[in-house]
């Protein structure tokens, strides 16, 4: 990258941020009662670990995104094609359909979300792994028999919610929906260390992702499809599925930055996808009065974006 491309994607990475910063201060402040010091309090409890874990599902989402689209040298897809959000929705309607919306499994914050995340962990490792090795590493295969999954946990779950206690289906279906409307603050910290822990791991593998020439059989794309799905992993237990936001973020940062170090890139997608999240949350609290969740404006958001790329890599 020579010196004048440096500088102009450093400025739009500034600037980004900088938007950032503002949504999140909006996000923070707004209708906040600065005359009552209990009110200004509670107000910050409430929100502050809301805007943490919109941070950590857009880094999370983010990155992952940016990695995937790498791997398999295609910038209009996503790494739900994996099936992790149909798995999730499985592995939510299968605990209440199994134990009841009043067990421990369900209505514990911590249990469910460890659970979530051991299960979504080890079906992506186990599931994947031997994919890569029974297809010689062809990411095109894993790919389709991703897509085939997904619709395989989408038939399940379909299949219990029919026979399911009508009751036990209204306690579920807000699960199945990614909201910020009640957030776990207990698992913020858990989060992190899993982040940190992937990104040490996976280091040397993101730092090759430059020079390598991806779309090709290498045992490199394995580990980092591996981390892919972790990260989708952490990112749809905290908040539930939200399909759409990582195509969104991550081909805005690559129009916007125009590089091939994914180090921008990555940080770009992140980016975008904390200013997504919370102006839309700050716009689902205040002028929706929590009547629509941000999911929601997202996928159509993302739906309508898709079929853009499509239009315009097709004319390209």
């Amino acid at each position: 990258m020579n010196r004048t491309a440096y500088r102009s994607n450093v400025k739009k990475i500034t600037v980004l941020a900088l938007f950032v910063l503002l949504a999140a201060v909006a996000y923070m402040l707004v209708e906040v009662h600065f005359d009552s010091t209990k009110l200004f309090q509670y107000a910050m409890k409430i929100r502050t670990p809301k805007l943490i874990v919109m941070l950590i599902t857009a880094f999370a989402i983010g990155g992952a995104s940016i990695v995937f689209q790498s791997i398999i040298n295609n910038t209009i897809v996503t790494p739900c094609l994996l099936g992790m959000n149909s798995l999730y929705t499985l592995i939510h309607t299968a605990v209440v359909f199994c134990a009841g919306s009043a067990s421990a499994l369900a209505s514990n914050p911590n249990l469910s979300f460890a659970v979530d995340l051991l299960l979504m962990g080890v079906v992506a490792t186990v599931v994947y792994s031997c994919l890569f090795r029974k297809t010689n590493h062809n990411i095109l295969y894993v790919l389709l028999i991703g897509t085939v999954l997904s619709s395989f946990f989408s038939s399940i779950q379909s299949t219990m919610t029919r026979i399911m206690d009508p009751n036990e289906y209204d306690a579920l279906l807000n699960t199945l929906v990614a909201s910020f409307s009640n957030i776990n603050s207990e698992i913020i910290v858990f989060s992190l260390v899993l982040l940190a822990l992937l990104i040490f791991f996976l280091r040397k593998e993101l730092a090759l992702l430059d020079v390598l020439t991806l779309g090709k059989a290498q045992a490199i794309n394995r580990r980092l499809l591996l981390g892919v799905t972790l990260c989708i992993a952490i990112a749809t237990a905290m908040v539930g599925p939200i399909s759409f936001l990582g195509l969104i973020i991550a081909n805005l940062a690559r129009q916007l930055l125009k590089t091939y170090r994914h180090t921008y890139l990555i940080l770009g997608s992140a980016l975008f996808g904390m200013f997504v999240l919370v102006g839309g949350q700050l716009l689902v609290e205040h002028a929706f009065a929590y009547a629509i969740p941000v999911s929601v404006f997202i996928t159509v958001g993302g739906g309508i974006y898709f079929l853009y790329l499509l239009l315009n890599n097709r004319r390209a």
